[in-house]
């Protein structure tokens, strides 16, 4: 098959980059696929080709297409990104004849896709958090900031009215959360699920573990912290804000955080000075090496407002470490309370996230048991082979029905 793909960017640093990559490598060298991918920037991604070589195309090979960007707001880069990949596309489709049998995106990178995996429903995202992004809930300074998301959401939220309502465009959601989302806000009833995975090979207790001295002390973590850890962007819907006022609550505990994201974190300084020491909290950018991060921690706290899965979740429980993730969350589906992770119902309280995280550093039995329940439960039931195997069988049959119909 000749899958294309539309990504604007494709790396091991972000979660839904990080899915599209790990897919895209298994379905060209374990499947044989010929993989086009119309991006305007990749890192990481295994045997890819420039299209300047699409004169010796094969099976089995993954093509990069550039897609020209710009510099400007997030908002005004994505309109860009629509039109320049559009056109990219139509343009090799008439004159280099690099006509896919399947257009594959994840989120909606273009009008005219064939599959859309969706990693977010911003119309569930913007009721749970628009009350966060008013002026008068953010410093004068980061108005802006607030007000360019807010934009942000109301031109993704008419594209999802626009392309989620057409049926012609099959939907992969990845949780049952996200599917009824879709049912719920677009009336559809046929779309196909299967959860985010990890790479089991690479997140193991043991690759924390054996990393875990020498980057604690990178941080300037000390034996006694114990580093609670946060990874993604838009902080604001990650639940940030609950999770700082948790640890107000919890001032008697030696706790660290450390967040990573590409969020701004002056929208939430001035929380961060007014509840306690700013040296409580380490903001980090993503990093090729995820790993790092996890191996930092002793445990992950995911309060999400709205997450249609949460990648770390499981990634962090396939390190063994204890996991509380919020039941907004899609990945949540996978936890067994108690057993292998500690479900936060309300991630607006802050209260309950404290209980939450009090109980994880005074009980260490918990913490082992927890850690290494999760770990043997995605490490035999998350790979992503098995992801991949269902989605190779997923799209066959969509290019089946495309081409009898």
């Amino acid at each position: 098959m000749r899958l294309a793909v539309a990504s604007p960017f494709l790396d091991r640093q972000h979660g839904t980059e990080r899915c599209i990559v790990e897919q895209v490598e298994r379905l060209a060298l374990k499947y044989g696929w010929e993989v086009h991918l119309y991006s305007q920037s990749i890192r990481q991604v295994d045997c890819v080709c420039y299209s300047g070589a699409l004169q010796q195309q094969r099976d089995g090979s993954i093509y990069w297409h550039k897609i020209s960007s710009i510099s400007g707001p997030h908002l005004i880069k994505y309109i860009w990104w629509m039109f320049a990949n559009h056109l990219r596309r139509w343009f090799e489709r008439g004159l280099s004849n690099v006509k896919a049998d399947l257009t594959y995106s994840p989120g909606i990178n273009c009008l005219d896709a064939d599959v859309i995996v969706v990693h977010i429903v911003f119309h569930e995202l913007y009721s749970s958090v628009s009350s966060d992004l008013r002026l008068r809930q953010v410093p004068i300074s980061s108005w802006h900031l607030a007000t360019h998301r807010k934009l942000y959401y109301q031109v993704a939220m008419f594209l999802e009215k626009r392309v989620y309502r057409n049926p012609r465009i099959r939907l992969v959601a990845v949780s049952n959360r996200v599917a009824q989302h879709l049912k719920i806000h677009f009336g559809r009833t046929d779309v196909a699920v299967i959860p985010n995975a990890v790479d089991t090979s690479q997140f193991t207790p043991e690759a924390r573990l054996e990393r875990r001295d020498t980057i604690r002390r990178q941080f300037s973590y000390s034996d006694e912290d114990f580093v609670l850890l946060l990874i993604g962007n838009d902080w604001a819907n990650k639940g940030l804000d609950p999770l700082l006022r948790a640890l107000d609550l919890l001032a008697d505990l030696p706790l660290r955080l450390l967040v990573v994201g590409e969020d701004d974190p002056r929208i939430h300084r001035q929380l961060i000075a007014r509840l306690f020491s700013q040296t409580k909290v380490r903001f980090e950018r993503p990093a090729t090496e995820v790993l790092s991060f996890y191996a930092a921690a002793d445990a992950y706290v995911g309060p999400s407002m709205e997450d249609a899965f949460g990648l770390p979740i499981i990634e962090a429980m396939s390190c063994g470490l204890p996991v509380i993730a919020s039941s907004h969350a899609g990945a949540s589906e996978l936890l067994r309370e108690g057993e292998t992770g500690l479900i936060l119902s309300n991630p607006r309280d802050a209260s309950e996230i404290a209980r939450l995280i009090r109980e994880i550093y005074t009980d260490s039995s918990l913490r082992t048991r927890l850690g290494r329940a999760a770990a043997h439960y995605v490490q035999t039931s998350c790979s992503w082979d098995h992801n991949v195997q269902k989605t190779r069988q997923l799209l066959e049959a969509i290019l089946q029905d495309k081409q009898s119909g």
